[in-house]
């Protein structure tokens, strides 16, 4: 359903709705398996996803991070079969546990610990009896977004697999540990792509800033695995986090991924050329320029689909 590889717009809601059905466009005449999007404080997942699986023929949609507070988990089973009856095989959501200032300041309910409301979320996906007309309900497909061990062992034991987003190589070989051989494995890899003549050191103080974005949701974990230089992030968390450089400097670490357990990694780009607007000029928008290095350096065989 995923193919190999695929890319993660991470400005989607920032982008008006042209743009999103120009990013599915292009990742899949680029030969992508998959557009992912999270769910924060913009669309809501279901309906932007609808929207980007009409802009597409045979691309995935996959909402990485659909919020579990954003809906109870009957409206997200009736949203997900209405997806999959509308293009079947096409999307797919991971949950997500959300933070407890969305969960409470913005969306507000009462915030609960992470495993025990995925638990009870998936619990109930099983429990939704609505379903398209005449198709009866059917287990509802689901992801697990997880970071930490925990969560891990919630996909393993509840969900198809799980998302693991911004995390170094050897956290995949220990999810794919956790999740058994069978469960999918989808990762995130954060990427810093330079342009045609590199800057290094643009590069590395650009990855850096990436590295550092993502700590709070990563501090202890990576404390706990062994790294101490986290605050700013030292070069060594800095490389195992951020792949950054050329395009075969991000295919190295894809296929660091996949001996590693990864099914499919996924690429949230930062290019140092800039977004490109839907006229070819630098501005807000799809990352077509460095989606189309990495496409090319990867190849057909890689990426896992044909064009």
């Amino acid at each position: 359903m995923l193919g190999r590889v695929g890319v993660w717009a991470g400005g989607a809601d920032e982008w008006p709705v042209a743009e999103l059905r120009r990013a599915v466009a292009v990742a899949e005449q680029l030969g992508y398996g998959a557009l992912w999007f999270g769910e924060t404080g913009g669309r809501e997942a279901m309906a932007q996803a609808a929207l980007l699986l009409a802009a597409g023929e045979r691309i995935a949609v996959v909402c990485g991070m659909a919020d579990v507070y954003a809906r109870d988990a009957v409206a997200t089973a009736a949203g997900v079969r209405t997806l999959e009856e509308a293009f079947p095989g096409r999307f797919l959501a991971a949950l997500w546990e959300s933070h407890p200032t969305l969960a409470q300041e913005v969306r507000g309910h009462a915030y609960r610990p992470a495993v025990e409301m995925l638990r009870a979320y998936l619990e109930g996906l099983d429990a939704a009896p609505f379903g398209p007309p005449g198709r009866g309900g059917g287990r509802v497909p689901r992801l697990v977004s997880a970071l930490g061990r925990e969560v891990l062992e919630v996909a393993a034991e509840s969900a198809d697999g799980a998302l693991v987003f911004g995390l170094p190589v050897a956290h995949t070989r220990e999810a794919r540990r956790l999740l058994g051989p069978e469960a999918l494995l989808a990762v995130v890899q954060l990427c810093v792509l330079a342009p045609d003549a590199p800057d290094p050191a643009a590069a590395r103080r650009a990855a850096t800033g990436l590295a550092a974005a993502a700590m709070p949701n990563r501090r202890e974990l990576l404390r706990a695995s062994g790294h101490r230089q986290l605050d700013p992030p030292g070069p060594e968390l800095v490389d195992a986090l951020v792949a950054h450089g050329d395009a075969a400097a991000v295919a190295a670490r894809i296929r660091e991924h996949r001996e590693a357990g990864a099914d499919h990694v996924a690429l949230h780009v930062l290019s140092l050329d800039g977004p490109d607007g839907p006229d070819g000029s630098n501005g807000p928008g799809v990352p077509e320029r460095a989606w189309a290095r990495l496409a090319a350096e990867l190849g057909p065989e890689t990426m896992g689909r044909e064009r």
